[in-house]
């Protein structure tokens, strides 16, 4: 397959508001050994991608500086030691960086195939997001069936995501949003009881309606004070999972509520880690979580799509918190 002499991507011309970023061109791209080169044409938009144009979250060693951390496309190269995947395969993949771009590398193992009836726009929605919703409520906090779960900040992509899996696969649960449009929207996706946490506190909800005992799970986005909150609705040997800190990375805590019933605070970050650590989360996807896509009993909620050209407009979007679900790039 005869390939461009360039790509276009968005660039940032330094640390600041969306408008650091702008479209630029740069030479192609070349696979290296296990990667693979995909004409990316969707790529997800996420809260990282903000951090890192504010300069509060560099790519990791290695890693492309170009934001982006989610595509789907069709593959047009191979590096050395990929068998698995070929030239024109269509694949949705999980990348460390360069995703707001026409083309990008990705590791083959971190590719999935594009779900059953899928378009692009949906495919590109999921690897980030699924990454870290199946990491870390399923494996990390350990949830089963007949568990229930309290999920922050049910509105985004992650929340999204979290409910529709915890709720199919058998959990209970409990989702905060902002506002009854939000709360309808939550409980539509499946959430048992969505709480509206600017008018409601989620605390004494959880304490009523598992009369007392409290939550198996509290998936956490929030961070700072809620910390000790979440550990209020948590039940004897109850596990809180925390995947970012909007609220703050610190608060104080007393640990005998920790020793005395039995807690377990975890918690991780998925971009730093290696492609085999990640790897592993893939196949626990392919296994369990896209059947539920092919499917069609679980999908990705799309607010809004924006051309390439247009990353300020979805960062804007992305930074005012007027959107239910995910922000997607089209190329």
């Amino acid at each position: 397959m005869t390939l461009p002499e360039s790509y276009n991507c968005i660039e940032l011309d330094g640390f600041g508001p969306p408008e650091v970023m702008a479209l630029m061109a740069r030479p192609m791209l070349k696979p290296g050994g296990g990667e693979v080169l995909i004409k990316v044409e969707a790529a997800g938009v996420n809260r990282p991608d903000v951090l890192q144009r504010l300069g509060n979250y560099p790519p990791p060693p290695g890693a492309s500086p170009i934001l982006g951390l989610e595509i789907a496309g069709k593959i047009v190269a191979r590096g050395g030691g990929v068998s698995d995947l070929s030239v024109g395969d269509y694949v949705c993949a999980l990348v460390t960086g360069g995703g707001y771009a026409t083309y990008a590398l990705a590791a083959a193992p971190l590719c999935l195939p594009i779900p059953k009836n899928f378009n692009s726009v949906q495919a590109a929605a999921l690897p980030e997001t699924f990454y870290t919703v199946w990491h870390n409520l399923f494996q990390r906090g350990r949830l089963v069936a007949g568990e229930s779960v309290l999920i922050h900040g049910g509105g985004s992509g992650i929340g999204t995501t979290a409910i529709q899996l915890a709720k199919v696969l058998g959990a209970r649960v409990f989702a905060t949003a902002r506002g009854a449009e939000r709360v309808k929207a939550c409980a539509d996706l499946g959430a048992d009881r969505a709480i509206d946490y600017a008018s409601e506190d989620f605390v004494e909800v959880i304490r009523d309606e598992t009369k007392g005992k409290g939550v198996e799970v509290v998936l956490d986005m929030v961070g700072g004070d809620y910390l000790r909150r979440n550990l209020a609705c948590l039940a004897v040997e109850g596990r809180h999972v925390s995947i970012a800190t909007l609220r703050g990375a610190t608060t104080d805590l007393d640990i005998r509520t920790l020793m005395q019933r039995r807690l377990t605070l975890t918690g991780s970050t998925l971009r730093p880690r290696s492609v085999t650590e990640k790897a592993v989360i893939a196949q626990g996807l392919r296994d369990r979580a896209w059947p539920l896509l092919d499917s069609g009993r679980v999908k990705p909620v799309i607010h809004a799509t924006f051309p390439l050209a247009k990353a300020a407009d979805a960062h804007r979007l992305m930074e005012s918190g007027d959107h239910f679900g995910k922000i997607v790039l089209t190329i």
